[in-house]
C-alpha cells in the first residue's frame, strides 16, 4: 500500500472527497460544509495508489491551528489513512513558527480515535450539522 499524505493546492479534489463524505453519506448540508473559510486553511490530500482518498484543513488562530473537515473514502477507512492526515496536519502545524497547540472538534464517535493520537476531549458535547462533536486538543 503506497499511502501519501502532501499540502495541496487541489482544492476541486478536497471538496469533492468533502462532498462524497459529509454532504452524501453524513447528509451534511452543502450550506454548512462550504463554509467560506477554504481560502484561509492549509490543505492536506492523502492518496492511495496515486488515487484520491482523504483530506484535511487546518485553519489558525493565535498559536493554534485548528484541523477540521478530516474525511476519508469509504473504500479507504480502516487502513490508517485518517491517521496518517491527522498526524501530517499536527506535523505541519508544527513546522510553523509560534504554533503551540493543536486543536479540532471530533464528532463523538472517534473520540477514542483521536484519543489515541495524542488529544484530549474538553469542553460539553455540542451540536454541529447535526452530528453531536467535542472539542479536543493537543500542545505541539
Amino acid at each position: 500500500m503506497t499511502l501519501a499524505v502532501a499540502l495541496t493546492d487541489d482544492l476541486a479534489t478536497c471538496f469533492a472527497l468533502r462532498r462524497t463524505v459529509f454532504i452524501d453519506e453524513q447528509g451534511v448540508s452543502e450550506a454548512e460544509e462550504m463554509d467560506g473559510r477554504d481560502g484561509e486553511a492549509h490543505h492536506l490530500l492523502a492518496t492511495l495508489e496515486g488515487k484520491p482518498v482523504g483530506c484535511a484543513r487546518i485553519l489558525f488562530k493565535g498559536e493554534t491551528g485548528k484541523i477540521g473537515r478530516v474525511c476519508v473514502l469509504k473504500q479507504g477507512r480502516g487502513r490508517g489513512i485518517g491517521a496518517a492526515l491527522v498526524k501530517a496536519c499536527v506535523d505541519h502545524i508544527a513546522t510553523l513558527p509560534g504554533m503551540t497547540r493543536a486543536e479540532l472538534g471530533a464528532q463523538t464517535r472517534a473520540i477514542g480515535f483521536y484519543e489515541g493520537l495524542g488529544f484530549t476531549a474538553y469542553g460539553p458535547e455540542y451540536d454541529d450539522a447535526g452530528i453531536p462533536h467535542r472539542d479536543m486538543e493537543r500542545a505541539l
